[in-house]
């Protein structure tokens, strides 16, 4: 796409790739790698995102249904069987935990605090999974820029140093050379920007997502302090 780019502005791409020196080949290179990098991880991050999105929506009215009946193994169950989505993950821990306990001679309070501290436990490492890739987003979008202008300066040293050693020293001299060299930066930005829109709006999605675990968390604490009353209004 970048290298269309080019082609449409009336530039001979592979005539200026035969003229660049090692390091400026060397930059794109690097900057091509980084690109490769980010695209890949937008395409990772986005499909988990939409699968996480898509398996609570249906998660979400399938446990309740079970918890309302108070079925506390049908809704571990079902937890189970949507394995992509962040609100499973987090509420079959806290379940498990529960359902652990709850037979043991332990006093409520310790009940809820312990299956508090097991939603908790799920949402972090939940949280922690889902950024997984958006740090080497962050950083190719911080860097590709540098990258390119460390080209453009190399290229840039080299047409002055070439100027100085022709006869012709005009703006004509060095106006090939440089037009080369600020390739590479535009490349950097060209890597860089897409870069960072991505490491915002999966940042943006990321806390969104948290937001949904630690309510679902919290309205399951709700749940099992409920739940606790009754079955000790029972005994």
């Amino acid at each position: 796409m970048y290298l269309f780019l080019l082609q449409e502005g009336g530039m001979d791409y592979m005539d200026m790739w035969n003229k660049m020196g090692w390091t400026a080949r060397s930059v794109v290179f690097i900057l091509a790698i980084m690109s490769i990098w980010s695209i890949a991880v937008m395409l990772e991050r986005y499909f988990m995102f939409r699968a996480a999105k898509k398996q609570s929506r249906e998660f979400a009215p399938a446990v309740a249904e079970a918890l309302k009946d108070g079925k506390i193994e049908e809704a571990i169950m079902v937890s189970e069987r949507y394995t992509k989505s962040h609100l499973a993950k987090v509420v079959v821990a806290g379940l498990k935990e529960f359902q652990a306990h709850t037979a043991s001679s332990e006093l409520p309070g310790e009940l809820i605090e312990a299956s508090k501290r097991a939603l908790e436990r799920a949402a972090a490492i939940n949280r922690e999974e889902m950024k997984r890739g958006t740090g080497a987003l962050a950083t190719i979008g911080a860097t590709a820029p540098f990258v390119g202008l460390f080209g453009t300066t190399i290229g840039i040293i080299n047409a002055f140093a070439g100027m100085s050693k022709g006869e012709d020293t005009g703006i004509g001299a060095v106006a090939g050379g440089i037009s080369e060299a600020l390739v590479t930066t535009a490349f950097g930005l060209f890597v860089a920007v897409p870069a960072v829109w991505l490491f915002n709006y999966f940042t943006t999605r990321i806390e969104a997502f948290t937001v949904e675990m630690d309510n679902s968390s919290s309205e399951l604490i709700d749940y099992f302090i409920k739940r606790r009353s009754i079955s000790r209004g029972n005994l």
